[in-house]
Parts: C-alpha cells; sequence; structure tokens
C-alpha cells in the first residue's frame, strides 16, 4: 500500500482557514435566524397598539374639523351660564361636565364617536390671558387622567366681540360676549378690536 506524502505547512493552514470562514458562516446564518424570528411584524402587540392609537387620534381630527364645518364648535364654547360661572348643567367643580354630557352637538357628537366605542375622552379649551402674552386653560369635559397611550387633537377657532352666549336649550342669547356687562370665563385681549380671543379646542381620547 502507498503511503501518501505529509501536507506541507501552507495545506494545512488553508485547511485551517476554510474551516474558520465556514465556522463564521455557520455563526453569522444562526444570528440571522435569531434576530429575523424576533423581530417586530405588523401583526405584534406594539405596532397594532399604535397603529389603533393612530385611528384614535385621526377619528378626534376629524370630529372637530366635522364640528368646525357644521358650525357646532364654537356654540359648545359659548354654551355658558354667565350667572352659574360654569357651563349650562355642568357638575364638575371647575364648571366641566364629568359624568353627564353637555346638551349641545358637540357632545352628541362625541358620544357617538367615542363613548360607545369604549373610549374615553377629555376635552379642554385652551384660550389667551394677558393681552395674548399667557393661556389659560378651561375644562369643558373631563373624564379622569389620560392613560399613557393617549393621544390628542386640537382646532382653533376666533371669537369675536359680536358672538351669543347660548342658553341650555342651545339657543343664542342677547348678552354678547363683547359687552362689558356680560360675564364670561374667557377674556377679551382686543379690546381696540372686533377680535375677541383665540380659543384651541382640544380632545384626548384614550382606551378604557
Amino acid at each position: 500500500m502507498q503511503r501518501l506524502p505529509p501536507r506541507s505547512a501552507g495545506d494545512r493552514g488553508q485547511a485551517h482557514a476554510l474551516e474558520a470562514v465556514i465556522g463564521s458562516l455557520l455563526l453569522l446564518t444562526s444570528v440571522l435566524f435569531a434576530l429575523q424570528s424576533t423581530a417586530v411584524t405588523p401583526l405584534s402587540a406594539s405596532t397594532s397598539s399604535q397603529h389603533i392609537e393612530n385611528q384614535q387620534q385621526e377619528r378626534a381630527q376629524g370630529l372637530l374639523a366635522a364640528a368646525s364645518e357644521n358650525g357646532t364648535l364654537e356654540p359648545a364654547v359659548l354654551y355658558y351660564n354667565a350667572s352659574g360661572d360654569r357651563f349650562h348643567g355642568a357638575d364638575g367643580d371647575r364648571g366641566e361636565y364629568t359624568g353627564s354630557r353637555p346638551n349641545v352637538t358637540l357632545g352628541q357628537m362625541l358620544n357617538r364617536t367615542f363613548t360607545s366605542g369604549g373610549i374615553a375622552y377629555n376635552v379642554d379649551l385652551n384660550y389667551q390671558t394677558n393681552n395674548g402674552r399667557a393661556t389659560n386653560v378651561q375644562r369643558f369635559v373631563y373624564n379622569g387622567e389620560p392613560s399613557d397611550n393617549a393621544v390628542s387633537a386640537s382646532w382653533t377657532i376666533a371669537l369675536d366681540d359680536s358672538d351669543h352666549l347660548y342658553t341650555p336649550q342651545g339657543n343664542p342669547t342677547g348678552a354678547r360676549i363683547g359687552d362689558s356687562s356680560t360675564d364670561f370665563y374667557i377674556p377679551d385681549v382686543s379690546p381696540d378690536t372686533d377680535l375677541y380671543n383665540i380659543v384651541r379646542v382640544e380632545v384626548v381620547v384614550w382606551r378604557v
């Protein structure tokens, strides 16, 4: 039997190098497989949650746009009982609605869009003070502290001196907010013009 000549040092080096390359490829393949197995997919919990929150924000923004378009946003801001220093029928400590809903179209829209679907919401009215150099917040609807997954949408409206307050039945009264005799929670930041104030209506929604 003929014996093969012993391998040279160069042959042994090439063999070790080939083994090292093969081992590296196997390790890289294992890592890629592990990463693929744990990657976030469109059906994962975090992505699904973000998708739901985006939908809620779009619904809130769409509701405010619709309320502005059909003329029901401004009457909600003006649905105020000046003698009682609160909104008509409100039951909160700060003159806002809590368990009840305002008897205006905006309240009905909010209820149909969110409450019936198990979504809680707050509505805040942000207005200018100190001649427009600061901002104050009046609660309109308060249903508790928002959760970590809360989202918000807002819409800005301009109030004029000639705008009227509204009765509990949702009809304009004879009291104009620009009249000195009218007590209103929002101040006139531009007494020398017809502009009364700028109000940003903010809706915050979250899953219960």
